[in-house]
């Protein structure tokens, strides 16, 4: 028994398990895999940036969205999207009056990239500003912060990763979904699945057969007769 078939829920359902950095919403695409493949269970877990290749690295995932840089020995890794860099502090912060801000304007600032309660209570009470990407700022929103634009920000980077040697199933099921592939653009891998036992059986799937239409030979060629 593999490893994969030994992870299974107390249903007896295989499971996909799919790590995710904070910010990331995974809504549609969970949505997504539950109408398709209600036979897999989906295990999404949040990861914090810093230990986003550790999961993989150590198995707690099978894929991983990630915010890019990342190291890539070892893994697949496709880019998904950019997002917006903010500065993220209390209504009270001056930050508040402008509708985007420099890093020139933050000078002397105590500035944070990582969000923790510490750095947030820091934050809402002016004493720093979070440098963190819109969907962060978006996901932890709060009534007391604001978050501003960075004019001459760099944009982060999401990505989807995976390792080169986890041989679960249902990865490309996952990524298929992730990059817009419809129901009926390929087959699943239960019908991948099939086919493979019956190549090892010593027999090959049967293809389609032809129906013949009334008067007509079931294997005409075509083309124009010489």
């Amino acid at each position: 028994m593999s490893d994969h078939e030994a992870d299974r829920t107390p249903d007896a359902r295989p499971v996909l398990r799919v790590g995710f950095v904070p910010g990331v919403t995974l809504r549609k695409w969970r949505t997504i895999w539950q109408e398709r493949f209600r036979q897999v269970a989906l295990d999404v877990v949040e990861v914090g940036e810093a230990d986003q290749r550790r999961v993989l690295d150590a198995g707690e995932v099978d894929l991983c969205f990630v915010r890019l840089p990342l190291e890539g020995a070892g893994l697949h890794l496709i880019p998904l999207y950019d997002e917006v860099p903010v500065a993220w502090s209390s209504t009270d912060h001056p930050i508040a009056a402008v509708e985007s801000v420099t890093l020139a304007d933050l000078a002397g600032e105590v500035l944070l990239t990582e969000v923790t309660p510490d750095a947030l209570q820091q934050a809402a009470f002016a004493d720093a500003v979070l440098l963190v990407p819109l969907s962060v700022a978006r996901t932890h929103s709060r009534r007391d912060m604001v978050h501003r634009p960075i004019a001459e920000g760099t944009p982060t980077r999401v990505g989807l990763a995976w390792r080169v040697d986890d041989d679960h199933p249902w990865i490309d099921d996952f990524i298929g979904i992730v990059r817009g592939r419809t129901a009926n653009s390929s087959r699943t891998t239960a019908e991948r699945a099939a086919a493979e036992r019956a190549a090892s059986a010593g027999s090959a799937p049967a293809p389609r057969s032809r129906v013949a239409k009334p008067g007509r030979p079931a294997n005409r060629t075509r083309g124009r007769h010489r």
